[in-house]
């Protein structure tokens, strides 16, 4: 069944949220921001991992690092683009939007921690490469790993953050949902340069969800996320990043 995949991940995020949140009320309020600082501490060291992977390689024996230059420009280019979008101020708009419509208007930390959420489970290669896989193939299998991965996510996010991070299973079901619909189209794109580039600027970006979560809000990486499309086109370049 094609969508499957996406239905699984959206499902995990509820469930997640669902177990966050009852699981959040046996913790105190310290122990909270403890749990929240220990998450972004996850979520560091989960993004140095990918982009490492991307950025380091054995070289006549020795370890060697590149694509420096692609970070930069992607980071600088996709920044000056979001922040023109001002794509964080509209992701704020829709969690203030979903705060009054569900009834969560008393939740003063609801929109941080949907807008957090949102951000820490769809930015990555994951949730594009495995839904191109469930709309061509009908192979769900990648992100049903990435269920297991978001649910775990989500509970930790929840009892900390609060429930808003629960109702990230929206953009994520929008997202996968319409990258597979459109996955015969977006599929030739996605050569495996341009999904290695991709992971390597996605790692980036939850390095710098983690640095919120762990100093506050320093960074709008919302924002950011055009840099991914610059990741996407650098692949076509004829540059040796």
């Amino acid at each position: 069944m094609t969508g499957l995949g996406t239905i699984i991940n959206g499902a995990s995020i509820v469930a997640g949220g669902l177990v966050g949140h009852f699981a959040g009320k046996l913790i105190h309020e310290e122990q909270q921001d403890s749990l929240t600082k220990a998450c972004g501490v996850s979520v560091l060291f989960i993004a140095v991992a990918g982009a490492m992977q991307g950025m380091l390689k054995i070289d006549a024996g020795e370890l060697a690092s590149g694509k420096s230059m692609l970070v930069v420009l992607c980071l600088a280019l996709g920044t000056l683009l979001g922040e023109a979008a001002r794509i964080e101020d509209r992701f704020e708009q829709f969690g203030e939007w979903l705060k009054a419509k569900t009834g969560n208007s008393g939740d003063a930390e609801f929109v941080s921690a949907f807008v957090t959420a949102s951000l820490t489970v769809c930015i990555g290669a994951m949730a594009i490469v495995g839904s191109i896989q469930d709309g061509i193939l009908g192979d769900y299998s990648t992100l049903a790993v990435k269920s297991v991965l978001d649910f775990i996510i989500i509970i930790v996010m929840t009892s900390s953050m609060g429930k808003g991070a629960a109702f990230s299973a929206i953009p994520v079901v929008l997202f996968e949902g319409g990258v597979t619909l459109l996955a015969k189209v977006i599929a030739p794109v996605m050569t495996p340069l341009a999904i290695s580039y991709l992971s390597l600027v996605g790692s980036v970006l939850i390095f710098c969800v983690g640095v919120n979560l762990v100093w506050g809000k320093r960074l709008k990486v919302a924002n950011m996320l055009p840099a991914v499309l610059f990741a996407v086109l650098a692949a076509y370049l004829p540059i040796n990043f």
